[in-house]
């Protein structure tokens, strides 16, 4: 008989995941969670399959995230969905995104490398990883640079938010508070886009037209929302991870280092070992069967995404962070066919995971250009985390390059 169920709720989860979610996928693959209400599955094909069968639908959402965000393409479903995210995604791919934005990555990234390259040593999350994708995405939006510090506020709230899976009223109040901030500010704004279009994203999306639809000015305020947190928090953790992990395995490091095309490799390689986002919810339209059993329609299914990316069924001595394994597909890791699970599949496939690939990318060469000799000042950090996970401190030590 299998033991009791371990808590992902607990201080044990906290400190270390893994053991706790390699219980879960193998002694309960399907488990209902009674102070969550949610039925939590574990093993790589069920949460493969919530995120491709129609049946799961996002409609969790629009109590998970509307609160805070307001309507996002996330809870979107069906025609409204194929619409938003058609005026959208154009943005955040090929030619516009490599002409209008790669700038905008290369140079805030440098920015902020050179306020201490020069140093010799760098809390790297406080001092660059959690500012660099929202000082990307307020230049991307054409908003005042002075205003940096106010969304890396917001960011910082909405996160928190967003993690609050033991529903705690404060959190919520505060998250809500910054869903009517936001609106205030950004709704005079995106009116003057309106009027007086610039080049930069936000007139964009103002101006977005498929089919002779456009978004309105609500739909925009949330999709910045979105953007702001999904966005920056996929590149900010995701960069302190691959960091983390590369420095713990050196002749990986000196491989990356060697070429740099492997960035890409490290990249998909944490998003599958350390995904910055342990899970993602659902909520199924109708009686679902997974392995352990039968999720009833309208119940919240919360998919543990790092407890499946690491299944031994999908990967080969999963728990290794290797850049070089040959069962993660780096070719297609940024696209809907990916097979780690870190930005879903299928409709709702991350919108921006080439922009977070173009970000990593482009942040971490500049970072190895700056940096030799990268090590931990005081032993390897403390990650934390149960919805989210990461580092919130990183202090290393390197020798400034010539």
């Amino acid at each position: 008989m299998a033991a009791e169920a371990p808590d992902i709720l607990s201080p044990a989860f906290n400190e270390d995941p893994y053991p706790i979610l390699a219980a879960l996928r193998e002694d309960h693959p399907l488990y209902f969670h009674e102070q969550m209400n949610s039925y939590l599955i574990t093993r790589y094909d069920d949460v493969s399959s919530a995120f491709k069968n129609p049946v799961f639908t996002t409609l969790n959402y629009e109590w998970q995230l509307e609160p805070v965000h307001g309507p996002t393409l996330l809870s979107m479903e069906g025609r409204n969905h194929s619409r938003y995210r058609n005026l959208v995604a154009p943005e955040f791919r090929g030619r516009v995104l490599q002409e209008s934005f790669l700038p905008v990555i290369e140079r805030n990234s440098a920015e902020l490398l050179d306020a201490w390259r020069h140093d010799g040593h760098v809390d790297f999350v406080q001092q660059y990883t959690t500012w660099f994708p929202v000082k990307v995405i307020v230049d991307m939006l054409g908003l005042p640079a002075d205003d940096h510090a106010l969304f890396h506020r917001w960011y910082t709230t909405i996160n928190v938010y967003l993690a609050n899976l033991a529903g705690d009223p404060e959190i919520n109040a505060a998250g809500e508070q910054v869903r009517e901030d936001l609106e205030a500010y950004m709704l005079p704004v995106i009116e003057d886009r309106r009027h007086n279009p610039r080049d930069d994203l936000l007139t964009k999306l103002v101006h977005a037209e498929v089919d002779g639809e456009r978004l309105g000015d609500i739909e925009i305020k949330s999709f910045v929302s979105l953007l702001l947190t999904a966005g920056g928090e996929t590149t900010d953790r995701s960069l302190t991870n691959m960091f983390w992990r590369l420095i713990e395995n050196p002749r990986q490091m000196a491989a990356v280092r060697e070429d740099r095309s492997l960035i890409r490799n490290a990249f998909a390689e944490t998003l599958r070992h350390t995904p910055p986002v342990l899970m993602i919810m659902r909520q199924p339209s109708e009686d679902v069967e997974v392995t352990g059993g039968v999720i009833p329609a309208g119940s919240t299914v919360t998919c543990l995404l790092a407890g499946a990316n690491r299944d031994p069924r999908a990967f080969e001595d999963p728990d290794r962070f290797d850049i070089f394994r040959d069962d993660l597909d780096v070719e297609r890791a940024f696209t809907s066919g990916a097979n780690h699970l870190t930005f879903a599949l299928g409709r709702h496939f991350c919108v921006g995971a080439l922009l977070a690939l173009t970000e990593v990318v482009t942040g971490a060469g500049q970072v190895l250009d700056a940096c030799e000799d990268l090590a931990f000042a005081n032993g390897p950090p403390t990650p934390e985390g149960v919805f989210t996970r990461s580092p919130l401190h990183m202090d290393l030590t390197f020798t400034p390059a010539s």
